[in-house]
């Protein structure tokens, strides 16, 4: 297959759009799932908050307003066509660029602190983005933008279990975290659980897995059905929107697994907010 070449300029302007776009407008599956649990929620005060988020997500689309102040650390997830060039500059350069941007030109909240340890000096253009690139198949370039929250991503959490304690240790430790978090991550929530593989791999996973849709399962059976399983323990536990107690604490769960090592079960959780905010761009 002849090699296909995309110039640096055009993945900046995509990211760019897609920085935009992503924090004024909910996707469709995350504002139907949000509209299923108003019909289901039992509280009357976690439907008055949904119906809150709701009319949110309604003034963001409307009069072109982020739907958070905080519009987030920019997560941009690349998949490289091993028979794309890009030409005309470096491909983390240009993400960076598209974010600086987007967040400029839109008007967005720079929330992103160099030297994090001291001085926490704002790089004021939301750069550097935290970007994942993975090669593929194909010529084309597939960019998912999320611009992820520091209320929700602060609850993130990673335990390494020992192999015997199987499938409970997870529904455990995803049910202490949720719990835990409280209203810290502005529930209802979308939650990422990544199993197996290393630290870093699980994490990976458990962060890449909210870029799915509300209502998908994952292609393994017995996954999909630990899923189901999650969201309904999750949803048990009463925390309900905004933490204020109802049957919604959650929309959806998704799980991604990787074979590990024979001592290790490893397992990560990612929470997102209610404003599931993501965008993706082919090019």
């Amino acid at each position: 297959m002849a090699i296909r070449e995309i110039d640096a300029a055009a993945i900046t302007d995509a990211v760019a759009k897609l920085a935009v776009e992503a924090t004024h407008f909910l996707p469709e599956d995350v504002e139907g799932a949000i509209r299923s649990a108003r019909a289901t929620e039992r509280s009357p005060l976690g439907v008055q908050i949904i119906d809150e988020i709701l009319e949110n997500a309604e003034i963001a689309r409307t009069r072109m307003l982020p739907l958070c102040q905080d519009t987030g650390s920019a997560v941009v997830h690349v998949e490289i066509g091993q028979d794309v060039h890009v030409t005309g500059g470096f491909i983390i350069d240009a993400i960076n660029e598209g974010i600086r941007k987007g967040y400029g030109e839109g008007f967005l909240r720079k929330s992103i602190a160099a030297r994090p340890f001291s001085a926490r000096t704002n790089t004021n253009d939301n750069t550097p983005g935290i970007i994942h690139t993975e090669i593929v198949p194909g010529d084309r370039v597939k960019m998912l933008f999320m611009p992820k929250g520091g209320g929700c991503e602060n609850m993130s959490r990673y335990q390494n279990f020992l192999p015997g304690m199987g499938k409970q240790a997870v529904i455990d430790f995803v049910c202490e975290t949720v719990d835990m978090s409280g209203g810290n991550p502005c529930p209802p929530l979308v939650i990422g659980v990544g199993i197996g593989g290393t630290a870093e791999k699980a994490m990976t996973m458990a962060k890449h897995s909210l870029f799915r849709k509300i209502g998908s399962r994952h292609a393994d059976e017995e996954v999909a059905a630990l899923e189901d399983e999650l969201l309904e323990a999750v949803n048990a536990l009463g925390v309900g929107p905004q933490a204020v107690g109802g049957s919604t604490t959650a929309l959806d769960v998704f799980v991604d697994t990787y074979p590990t090592h024979i001592t290790a079960l490893p397992v990560a959780v990612n929470i997102q907010c209610h404003s599931a905010r993501t965008k993706e761009a082919i090019l």
